[in-house]
């Protein structure tokens, strides 16, 4: 019984070391990636593109638009951001029946909308006022 639990831990350890070595070489290969004018992503949301490296203090410099600057720290930049291809193919359209029934559902919608009432706040207030005395 103990042999197994032995067993069983040394396993545990293993897959750990495991675990951090493949985090580590993936972190070392997008690092090495890094180059300025390259589309990235921070761990805290943000994209923007390199600027600037500090390999002295690991500090990255983005520029989230233009003009707006911001230094993170090199281990803060997680991703790297691909452009995104554009198909050359023209958009289809479906031929079945389910695209017109939401079509029909909007129109519907529109039919059965009510008109935008261009009035003043104060004659909002005199219109609501006297509908609430016609209620009571």
């Amino acid at each position: 019984m103990t042999i197994l639990l032995f067993v069983m831990l040394g396993v545990f350890v293993f897959m750990m070391f495991r675990r951090n070595k493949k985090t580590q070489q993936q972190q070392a290969e997008l690092q090495s990636k890094f180059g300025v004018g390259v589309d990235v992503m921070t761990s805290f949301g943000l994209f923007g593109r390199i600027v600037e490296i500090d390999e002295a203090e690991n500090k990255v410099v983005l520029e989230l638009s233009p003009g707006n600057l911001a230094t993170v720290h090199r281990q803060a930049v997680t991703k790297i951001v691909e452009p995104v291809a554009v198909a050359d193919e023209p958009t289809v359209v479906p031929g079945d029946a389910s695209s017109l029934t939401v079509a029909e559902a909007d129109r519907a919608d529109a039919v059965n909308r009510p008109e935008p009432i261009n009035e003043t706040p104060e004659e909002s207030l005199k219109r609501l006022n006297e509908e609430g005395k016609k209620d009571s």
